[in-house]
């Protein structure tokens, strides 16, 4: 038995739902397959940062932008809980605090990042002096913060009940051609069919994915309470991402901070960490992470890179901390740019994210790819 739609989507990570998000409200008939009893992936293992502040010039930055649009909507008619105070990048270093001020001076101003940088006594009445340690602190004004276990099942919820969303769980899509998919839950039409499968490589449209040599990153994090009541209201970040994100990183002042670190913390350079943290609803943070890159990402965790966040984390908030859970998050990543779309066939694409970004850009990629699908409303 077959059952036609206008458009099939498999995968209902951050991906999946903003396409469907954006099909939907043209009016068109959507359906979407998960091969898991709910998203188990990297949607929902992440951070919940929506960062406008770390993207790059050019599309990426246009994208969180529009994407920050997007999940203001969600907010209001998903009833997700956003946070929109922003973020703290803070400098440690001489060498970061240099960088930021270059940034600040120079590709802020020119591209309209909405920042501040904050010193002297700023800091030292940033959350009543808790974080006077630091040398500086650029403040991130439009980046957002949301809880990725509690948002994705609300964004499910509203697309199927405002939107008439078809939601199938549990349901491996083994086959997808021109038209038609087929699924443990039978064979379904469809004019458009989009894969957004993640990090996996294999069960669809392997030899497409082939051509752009993808591979998989996973990333240690954890969960944890500040041992006491800090009542966080900003994602947190230290000078360390200035050397992973495209805002700062190929920054002429980058080249020092990048030397500081491989001369006095190769080990972080090693496995590529660079200290997040996000507040929960209920006052625990997300921290995290490292990233280990490859075809199948190891299911072994190392407990000295925990070790060494947990030091991290603890240096940046000025307190102890108690970890309560510990997991691996995922993402593809290292392909030909940031994110793909593919056609692999007429009417049946493939949207990928090679960055661990999709909640900062998802929305509005997926906007851009429905629009040269399908244009506008009908």
């Amino acid at each position: 038995m077959t059952h036609h739609s206008d458009l099939l989507i498999i995968g209902a990570g951050i991906l999946g739902l903003s396409h469907a998000y954006a099909a939907a409200k043209r009016g068109l008939k959507v359906k979407v397959f998960e091969r898991s009893a709910t998203p188990l992936g990297a949607s929902v293992r992440n951070f919940g940062q929506a960062l406008v502040t770390g993207q790059p010039p050019g599309p990426m930055l246009d994208l969180a932008r529009q994407s920050r649009e997007i999940w203001g909507q969600w907010a209001q008619t998903a009833g997700l809980a956003l946070k929109r105070n922003g973020s703290y990048l803070f400098a440690r270093t001489e060498a970061e605090e240099h960088l930021l001020e270059a940034f600040c001076a120079g590709r802020a101003r020119e591209h309209g990042y909405n920042v501040e940088l904050l010193q002297g006594n700023a800091m030292k009445e940033l959350y009543a002096g808790q974080f006077r340690h630091h040398r500086a602190a650029l403040h991130g004004k439009d980046d957002q913060q949301l809880y990725s276990r509690e948002a994705i099942p609300a964004l499910v919820h509203y697309l199927s009940q405002a939107l008439n969303v078809e939601f199938h769980f549990s349901t491996l899509v083994r086959d997808v051609e021109p038209g038609q998919l087929h699924s443990t839950a039978g064979s379904f039409r469809g004019e458009q069919i989009i894969v957004c499968s993640g990090h996996d490589y294999q069960t669809l449209l392997a030899e497409s994915i082939a051509q752009l040599n993808l591979q998989t990153c996973r990333l240690q994090m954890l969960r944890a309470r500040p041992m006491f009541n800090l009542e966080l209201q900003h994602a947190l970040l230290t000078g360390l991402s200035c050397v992973h994100y495209g805002a700062f990183a190929d920054l002429p002042e980058a080249c020092a901070v990048q030397a500081q670190i491989l001369r006095e913390t190769p080990h972080l350079h090693e496995h590529g960490i660079h200290l997040l943290i996000s507040p929960t609803p209920r006052g625990e943070l997300i921290i995290g992470d490292s990233h280990h890159y490859g075809s199948d990402p190891s299911p072994f965790n190392a407990e000295q890179v925990d070790d060494w966040m947990i030091e991290l984390a603890e240096h940046t908030l000025g307190c102890k901390i108690q970890v309560v859970e510990r997991w691996q998050g995922v993402y593809g990543a290292r392909g030909p740019g940031p994110f793909s779309f593919v056609q692999a066939a007429p009417g049946v694409s493939a949207a990928w994210m090679h960055t661990g970004v999709g909640m900062s850009v998802g929305p509005a990629l997926a906007e851009r790819n429905i629009s040269s699908l399908w244009g506008g409303a009908r």
